[in-house]
């Protein structure tokens, strides 16, 4: 085990990535504590017992729910203990033949760059979508779409044809390169409105709400905060930008999303900081907004000792979660999103220490 608790010394990188990742939604304190240690920070933050915390520290993945301001807004947070080195973790998120064998994925592909039309060759919407977007209207409609993009599936699909559903996916297609193009080029403005529901949600201003709920990382990490909201006015040193998108089943709907992913090396080279973050572009399904941290940890008191903590932080602003029917949508999609992440945790685990022995 990396740490022993009866002399557990927390570095500051660690302190700080605790406190960006497990900050409960709503905190308004976001300096780190003397004295800060991880077993006090998991019972208090993360809400663990005794036996939650013996858990963490013996290799098994956990995955809880942490308060959220509004019932739209999901926060999960998951830790495991992975006995690997942290580039090991790095190199695996950012292979896309790797990330295809974890649990719930069903297609992912990165794009080139630029991104091309050939890129999304496998991107296909289910035959429920599809059938659903033949009546497709402004605030009543399954698939997250702006109203313009509602239009264009009505004008531009012949639905009685035999090919109805070959020509769906290629104007899907087809609007993803656009969007993923106007993004790279207009950054959060050029993301659009949905107006598949009663009310437009504005993608940009969704992603800023959901970016300052994680209160520390303006704070502690104020570059990548930067970067996530002024892309693609702003470089972020010592880091690297992927783009691609993925099918999904998180338990409920297969879900298709686009996804800019950021690779961030920070700190020291005694104390570093590796950090992954993966922001939405957009969801097919009921993810308005999605922003997913995750940071690799050392004890810097054991440069040499092999292991590190994979802390995440997965928070989500979705639809449909209000009201007595979606109160009960909500208690199954949380109960599912955190079983999901604790069995992607533990693959990760596996796959990293299996590499290793």
């Amino acid at each position: 085990m990396l740490f022993n608790k009866s002399r557990l010394k927390t570095s500051m990188c660690l302190k700080i990535a605790l406190m960006v990742l497990l900050s409960p939604a709503g905190s308004t304190s976001a300096e780190p504590q003397d004295g800060f240690v991880l077993d006090r920070f998991l019972e208090q933050s993360a809400g663990l017992d005794k036996t939650g915390i013996a858990s963490v520290h013996s290799g098994k993945a956990i995955a809880v729910v942490l308060d959220s301001a509004t019932p739209e807004e999901v926060f999960l947070a998951g830790i495991v203990h992975i006995d690997a080195p942290p580039e090991g973790y790095l190199k695996l998120a950012t292979n896309f033949d790797e990330l295809r064998k974890l649990p719930g994925y069903l297609g992912v592909q990165r794009f080139s760059n630029p991104p091309l039309a050939s890129d999304l060759a496998q991107f296909t919407l289910d035959a429920a979508d599809i059938k659903d977007l033949k009546t497709c209207m402004p605030g009543d409609c399954d698939v997250q779409l702006p109203s313009e993009a509602m239009e264009q599936f009505q004008k531009s699909i012949k639905w009685s044809g035999p090919d109805a559903e070959k020509q769906a996916n290629s104007l899907a297609r087809q609007m993803a390169l656009d969007s993923l193009l106007a993004y790279q080029k207009g950054g959060n403005a050029a993301l659009g409105v949905y107006r598949d529901k009663e009310h437009p949600t504005r993608i940009a201003e969704t992603f800023q709400t959901l970016l300052s709920r994680v209160k520390s990382l303006p704070v502690y990490l104020p570059e990548l905060n930067r970067y996530l909201l002024e892309y693609p006015d702003m470089q972020l040193k010592n880091s690297t930008s992927d783009f691609y998108w993925e099918k999904i089943n998180f338990g409920l709907k297969p879900t298709l999303r686009i996804v800019h992913q950021i690779v961030y090396r920070g700190g020291s080279q005694a104390d570093p900081i590796y950090g992954v973050a993966l922001k939405q572009l957009y969801a097919s399904h009921y993810f308005r907004s999605a922003l997913d941290l995750t940071i690799c940890l050392r004890d810097s008191t054991r440069p040499n000792e092999r292991g590190f903590y994979l802390l995440t932080v997965k928070g989500s602003q979705q639809a449909g979660l209000t009201g007595f029917k979606g109160s009960i949508v909500r208690e199954v999609a949380v109960s599912k999103s955190r079983s999901s992440l604790e069995k992607t945790l533990t693959a990760i685990k596996q796959k990293l220490e299996s590499g290793v022995r």
